[in-house]
């Protein structure tokens, strides 16, 4: 038998088997993290072209 301390009391030896709901919850949080950053990648492009296309149309309009 094990040597029981403080740290260990409350600890299981071997890792707790994935349940199918947690295994549902694992995938929804790895598909809406992936939405999460397709979005903001394409945020951040769309921005991009903003601003170089106004700073296109502010440099032909000072003429």
């Amino acid at each position: 038998m094990a040597k029981l301390t403080k740290t260990n009391v409350f600890k299981t030896q071997y890792p707790k088997a994935e349940t199918p709901i947690d295994k549902t919850t694992r995938i929804a949080r790895k598909m809406v993290e992936e939405a999460t950053a397709e979005r903001k990648d394409k945020s951040d492009r769309l921005r991009i072209a903003r601003l170089e296309r106004e700073a296109n149309t502010l440099k032909k309009r000072s003429r």
